[in-house]
């Protein structure tokens, strides 16, 4: 029975997906489970499996063109079997987009095709190496070893950027795209779609949501030597940002007006801290959300956050991984900013922007000394918190970060 392939919803942002590209060729068989189609969210590359097995009939949306979900972007059927209904009924896609050839791909997750296809597709493990479907096929294509290369994924797993690696063809976005810009001349580069969905939330957030900003100055001198003798106990090496996430969760449960979001007739205040931290990509920002902080660890919350971000910059976050957040951080700290002031990402109620631990004279017991500060500015929506609220948070935020030893309790 002839079969369409639908662009699947991969996320609760997402409008449309590009085709990165097709991994069979019309005419050719299809058995189910097998990888067909790679596809770019606004969040994630996905691997789309065939849910039927047949032939692969008809490519409706060829590679770089887009669609909206629910759209056909291809059939499947039987060798002989009539699909001239399907095609009448499909819309054509010509259109494409520069974003594929001017954006690094990693390994992308494996889903269905079809909605009620539980489950995502497994590593392929080559003897006792594991590795992505994609890197496997990049391995084989290339005639490279699986068993030589060591992986940086999660648990060692072999992805396609250490493949591309090999074969030498990795390079940073921004190094491609100022290498074709001619002195003097200029160059349109369409908006991935995670630039679109960024633009998209950003403006509804600063047109519909009434911000407002509080900020304060943390002593970080007992911070870093907490930091210092955490790290000389244990062989994890644990960053500011881990106690910060730590501190922030806890500090949240003390406060449940700022953990909150806004429902028009109510507010719904949550009594779990779900933190998303913001990870820089190359085409936009992407917040992967860790659960539960407040019954965390530091510990736990190191071990958690390198893998999401890890898995973030490959773009391989299933989409429960990067929804249900209560609150944000954005630290641009590592990056020398000092201080600057975030847009909240609805339906959240606030995000607490961080900046970098600056070296400067500080007054301590009437005397001028070298001390540490570190500027925190949370960004609240007015409809739900005030000012005397969001100050209070900062307060007991500071009181914690200043007395690091507490959150061993």
């Amino acid at each position: 029975m002839a079969t369409k392939i639908l662009m699947p919803k991969l996320s609760d942002t997402m409008n449309e997906g590009i085709i990165l590209k097709w991994l069979k060729k019309e005419g050719e068989k299809v058995k189910q489970g097998e990888t067909l189609v790679e596809i770019e969210s606004d969040k994630a590359d996905m691997e789309l499996e065939a849910y039927d097995s047949g032939v692969l009939r008809k490519i409706l949306v060829p590679d770089g063109g887009k669609a909206g979900i629910g759209a056909p972007i291809g059939i499947i059927a039987g060798a002989n079997e009539d699909i001239t209904g399907l095609l009448i009924e499909a819309p054509l896609f010509p259109q494409k987009t520069e974003a594929i050839e001017a954006s690094k791909k990693e390994s992308p997750t494996s889903l269905p095709l079809s909605p009620s296809q539980p489950g995502t597709t497994a590593d392929v493990t080559d003897g006792s190496v594991k590795a992505s479907p994609l890197a496997k096929r990049l391995a084989l294509e290339n005639k490279i070893e699986l068993r030589s290369i060591t992986g940086s994924g999660p648990q060692g797993r072999v992805i396609k950027r250490d493949i591309e690696l090999l074969v030498g063809r990795e390079q940073p976005i921004s190094a491609k795209v100022l290498a074709s810009i001619i002195p003097g001349g200029h160059r349109d580069v369409e908006l991935s779609l995670i630039r679109k969905t960024i633009a998209k939330r950003m403006q509804e957030s600063k047109q519909t949501v009434p911000h407002f900003y509080v900020t304060v100055e943390i002593d970080m001198e007992p911070t870093i030597s907490f930091r210092e003798q955490f790290n000389s106990a244990t062989e994890t090496k644990i960053s500011f940002t881990d106690i910060l996430v730590k501190a922030v969760s806890s500090t949240l449960m003390q406060h449940p007006t700022i953990n909150a979001t806004y429902l028009g007739n109510t507010i719904r205040q949550f009594g779990e801290a779900h933190i998303a931290v913001a990870v820089a990509l190359d085409d936009g920002l992407v917040t992967p959300v860790m659960r539960n902080c407040e019954q965390k660890t530091i510990l736990q919350i190191n071990s958690e956050l390198h893998d999401l971000a890890e898995r973030a910059r490959s773009r391989k976050l299933k989409p429960e991984e990067y929804q249900g957040a209560t609150f944000t951080i954005s630290n641009l700290g590592m990056f020398g900013v000092e201080d600057f002031v975030a847009i909240i990402n609805p339906p959240e109620g606030a995000i607490l922007a961080v900046g970098s631990i600056v070296e400067k004279p500080v007054v301590k017991k009437g005397q001028i000394v070298i001390g540490h500060t570190m500027k925190v500015t949370l960004s609240s929506d007015h409809r739900i918190i005030d000012g005397a609220v969001a100050a209070r948070f900062l307060q007991d935020l500071k009181n914690l970060m200043e007395k690091p030893i507490a959150l061993m309790l």
